[in-house]
């Protein structure tokens, strides 16, 4: 039986011709790589307005989007002897010839959507040209166009999606999932397109309306209407520019965590894109901040030249690839590595007067310089108290005398413009529990964690010490020798410098043959061969590795754990203050090494609110 089905297939092949596919096929199959749910339909025909220089879309949708998907625009619209064409395959007005592919600086260019959706649903399109009289309407079925009402802009409707492939439409969830999916699709081109004003409704009531913003206040509005109000309080603004590269946005406060990666946008010359280099440079960025299994919120704009980005690589166009990815990658962990590094005051002065430089293109491990401490903060562990005690000689006392009350009822002269005097944390003005310490400022309380606060201080003071001394390396008793491939072998001669600066010795015995000789002194006890390969496995896929760094950060985190002051020490005023003083100084000083939040403001609106003052 085996044998006679073989001798029938192998006939099969042999009398089967080549032959083209039918357009309706074609269109089908391409539908299949640009339309996966109703959210595909609405983000190919919101691009194609934008594209088009619309300045209001409004989206409406019934039952999900199976039913029927209508955008609407009042973009440049579609000249009458072009709209048949525009429901034919690789037909677009964003393309003229091969080099145009290498310098994308539109949403669409394939020229595959109108034609993939018009195979897969019944659709109707109707435009009106800047300067034409009359509108004109195409259906599916038309061969030629027909008088429409329409004023101005383009209206494309798009009824009983995958009506004619019911196997796809058994693929598609809940009209409420799938809905979730479109609004979410029109949220984040709202995120980016700020200067355009969006409607969308779901059967016939409106969700949300976003009205074109001119200004940074416009666009935190929308922030607050699609992302929540939290996030825009928890968030750090910033624009900043170098190598030929923008990088602005927002990065919420590490405190501002989330449990899942619901929050994260990110746009490349205004595309929204999914990519695993820029979530791998973010998540370095946020490492010494970020609670263990919480994941950052951002909405982050990348800006370069469409000659440096292929937005060609996958249909759905989620996926670019960089040209020159490492550095790119430099620049983002740089970027936002120095955003995330300001404790207190204004973020965007400081990457102004700090100006942050992509790294070279040739390999490096080196971390990010960190600013000047001031004096006390590079002591170490054991010098700590000392420095607290002996704060009044390197604290300039303040300007002008007000009364704050300590714990036990007695006053002090203490600063009422210490936030102008460049202390926006105020002055201590108790203990609670030998805990908390308890300090004043213009807006109101400040509450410490004085162990969390300190732990972070003292940990970033072992960095710098780190950094000026370099990573001291120790040789192996036993040298190991580590079975790899051939290109992981010719990736050790290639980044020599790299594990020299990683502390690593690490020598090619022959064709797939390594020998680890020496590891970090602070990793002497790791596994030397799976601390090779990690290291093997970053710079394969990003060119550079900070996988020691982060070990090495991991113990001196537990030391500065260790060696900060413990709970229920009773401090002096002068030991508070000067925690203060440092809490200012350190970098990252909003939340300790494990990503708690090392201090928080309560101001008098909130205080009045506790007490229903005003009421």
């Amino acid at each position: 039986m085996r044998a006679i089905l073989a001798h029938r297939w192998q006939n099969a092949l042999m009398t089967s011709r080549i032959q083209a596919l039918p357009t309706q096929l074609i269109n089908q199959i391409a539908a299949g790589e640009v339309v996966e749910r109703p959210a595909s339909v609405v983000k190919e025909l919101i691009e194609n307005s934008l594209d088009a220089g619309a300045r209001r879309v409004r989206i409406d949708v019934e039952q999900g989007g199976t039913k029927l998907i209508r955008i609407t625009d009042d973009g440049a619209g579609i000249e009458h002897d072009d709209l048949a064409l525009a429901l034919s395959r690789h037909a677009t007005s964003k393309l003229r010839q091969l080099e145009d592919l290498e310098r994308i600086g539109s949403m669409g260019f394939r020229g595959e959507a109108l034609p993939a959706i018009a195979s897969v649903s019944r659709l109707s399109l109707a435009s009106r040209a800047a300067q034409a009289d009359a509108g004109w309407e195409l259906g599916g079925d038309d061969s030629e166009p027909r008088p429409s009402a329409l004023t101005g802009g383009t209206l494309v409707t798009v009824r009983d999606l995958f009506f004619n492939t019911p196997a796809r439409r058994k693929f598609l969830r809940t009209d409420k999932t799938e809905f979730g999916h479109v609004e979410q699709v029109v949220k984040r081109l709202a995120l980016v397109r700020h200067d355009v004003a969006f409607v969308l409704t779901h059967n016939g009531r409106e969700v949300f309306a976003a009205r074109a913003a001119a200004d940074r206040d416009g666009r935190e509005r929308r922030l607050a209407d699609l992302l929540g109000p939290a996030f825009v309080e928890q968030a750090l603004f910033f624009e900043h520019e170098a190598a030929g590269l923008t990088l602005s946005g927002w990065v919420a406060r590490p405190a501002f965590s989330r449990s899942q990666a619901d929050m994260q946008h990110f746009y490349v010359n205004q595309r929204m894109v999914r990519d695993k280099l820029v979530t791998h440079a973010v998540r370095q960025a946020y490492q010494d901040v970020l609670y263990h299994g919480r994941h950052p919120a951002y909405v982050l704009f990348l800006g370069l030249s469409p000659a440096l980005v292929d937005v060609n690589v996958h249909p759905t166009k989620h996926e670019v690839r960089f040209r020159e990815s490492r550095l790119v990658h430099d620049f983002l962990f740089r970027t936002l590595h120095q955003v995330l590094a300001e404790p207190v005051g204004d973020v965007q002065a400081e990457l102004t007067s700090r100006e942050v430089q992509p790294a070279s293109l040739e390999p490096s491990s080196a971390a990010v310089a960190a600013p000047p401490r001031q004096p006390g903060l590079s002591l170490p562990v054991t010098e700590r108290r000392a420095a607290y005690r002996a704060a009044e000689q390197w604290q300039a006392p303040p300007p002008a005398q007000v009364e704050y009350a300590d714990a036990s009822g007695s006053t002090e002269n203490v600063s009422a413009s210490d936030e102008a005097g460049g202390h926006p944390l105020g002055f201590a003005i108790a203990q609670l529990h030998g805990v908390y310490v308890l300090a004043q400022n213009p807006r109101g309380l400040v509450l410490v964690d004085m162990h969390a606060a300190h732990e972070r201080i003292t940990y970033e003071a072992f960095k710098l010490a780190r950094e000026g001394e370099g990573i001291k390396s120790q040789p192996l008793l036993v040298p190991v020798s580590v079975a790899v491939s051939r290109r992981e072998a010719d990736l050790v001669e290639q980044h020599a410098e790299v594990f020299s600066e990683l502390g690593m010795a690490v020598d090619r015995l022959g064709d797939q043959s390594l020998v680890v000789r020496a590891l970090p002194a602070l990793l002497r006890h790791a596994d030397a061969e799976r601390l090779l390969r990690d290291v093997l496995a970053d710079l394969v896929v990003h060119g550079d590795s900070r996988r020691i760094l982060e070990q090495i950060n991991d113990v001196l985190a537990t030391m500065a754990c260790h060696g900060s002051v413990r709970a229920n020490r009773r401090l002096s005023r002068e030991e508070m203050d000067a925690l203060l003083r440092d809490i200012e100084r350190t970098e990252r000083s909003g939340q300790c090494n494990h990503g708690r939040p090392t201090w928080t403001q309560l101001d008098m609106t909130a205080l009045d609110r506790l007490f229903l003052r005003g009421r």
